[in-house]
């Protein structure tokens, strides 16, 4: 057993998903914004990263995946969803939270799956239309 590998991912909180997948997908966002704005300076590139990582247009985001999610992420996505989380953001309604969290949890399981193609896929088709 590889003491560095989560084993079954499906069974930690949808909450815990939620935590590595936030920090997994503004990975992904902060390397796009690179590579589309290199000589940006530091800060505009976290005005702009920030508007991709937000509640809003990540629940934008969970609209363009339906339809696209196997059943096993979509379960996972609802998990995440439906967790009763201890805060809300101030700038964020509560239903675009509890989508944004689900987003979250779906990515931290597909990552912690060892999924990377597939999270690739998902996190591209997210980010494409995080701000529409």
């Amino acid at each position: 057993m590889d003491k560095n590998r989560i084993e079954r991912p499906e069974l930690l909180s949808p909450l815990v998903l939620a935590y590595i997948g936030d920090s997994v997908y503004e990975i992904f966002v902060r390397h796009e914004l690179i590579l589309i704005h290199s000589n940006m300076p530091v800060h505009k590139l976290h005005v702009e990263a920030v508007k991709y990582v937000r509640a809003h247009a990540q629940s934008n985001s969970v609209r363009a995946l339906e339809g696209i999610l196997t059943e096993e992420e979509e379960a996972v996505y609802k998990r995440g969803r439906n967790a009763k989380s201890p805060t809300v953001p101030r700038n964020a309604d509560v239903n675009e939270y509890r989508r944004a969290t689900g987003f979250e949890a779906l990515i931290g399981y597909l990552y912690l799956a060892g999924r990377q193609e597939r999270l690739k896929k998902i996190m591209r088709a997210a980010f494409d239309s995080a701000l529409d």
